[in-house]
């Protein structure tokens, strides 16, 4: 049985290189400050794309994409926050969703662009 942990750096890495082959670029992963962590950080031309990744093996209990809560997005706002201001950044941002859910042999992703936003 492979862990929680290891399930979800397999999801943050398939939606890497998906992201990737759309032309995203890497800035950094998994960012962890007092506030939150954030899955993904991504220059898409000349926006900042902050990247909330969930992964699912069925949808009984709700598809991926359902799961990011508002308390949750809320929690994205702030470590985004955060990071902009340690960083020092002041360029057009958005926050995606990439749901994975892996209940066939291909796994089906659904990639939110703009998801949520700065209220």
């Amino acid at each position: 049985m492979i862990s929680r942990v290891a399930q979800g750096t397999a999801a943050e890495d398939f939606a890497l290189r998906y992201l990737e082959a759309r032309g995203l670029i890497l800035v950094t992963r998994n960012f962890r400050c007092r506030v939150g962590e954030l899955d993904l950080i991504l220059h898409d031309g000349g926006q900042l794309v902050f990247v909330e990744v969930r992964s699912r093996r069925h949808a009984r209990f709700g598809t991926p994409a359902e799961s990011v809560t508002r308390s949750k997005q809320q929690r994205l706002l702030r470590a985004a926050a955060f990071y902009l201001q340690r960083q020092r950044l002041d360029l057009p941002c958005r926050f995606d969703v990439v749901a994975i859910l892996q209940s066939g042999h291909e796994p089906q992703v659904e990639w939110i662009r703009d998801a949520f936003q700065l209220t």
